[in-house]
């Protein structure tokens, strides 16, 4: 319950500046990707994108490079997880196994309390 409502805290008022923020820029800009094209070709008419949407982008893409980074650098400790979840499941297994095995069978028990006289 309390990561619901941290999470509308947290998420409500990020929204409110996104939108915000979206609104204060809409003024059209030009896009060039190409660092080599000479800066007189930069004032040539054509549609531009809104300066918000340039900037979402780039967060959007940052978001999912440090997301993908982090995938690859965990890699290793989820294959370990996997690991030792494995041998868990093994080793309860032979133990379930073991316990069937070591069970007194009802001609034993009673012969165990027949030699124990608690009958």
């Amino acid at each position: 319950m309390f990561k619901k409502i941290a999470g509308w805290i947290i998420l409500v008022p990020l929204c409110v500046i996104l939108v915000a923020f979206a609104l204060a820029n809409r003024q059209l800009v030009s896009l060039n990707v190409n660092p080599f094209t000479p800066n007189d070709g930069l004032d040539a008419p054509g549609a531009g994108v809104p300066m918000f949407l340039v900037l979402y982008a780039v967060l959007l893409v940052g978001v999912l490079l440090g997301g993908i980074a982090t995938w690859f650098a965990q890699s290793r400790h989820r294959h370990n997880e996997r690991h030792w979840r494995r041998e868990a499941h093994q080793l309860s297994r032979e133990l379930e196994t073991l316990k069937r095995q070591t069970r007194p069978t009802p001609s034993r028990s009673r012969e165990v309390d027949d030699l124990l006289e608690i009958r």
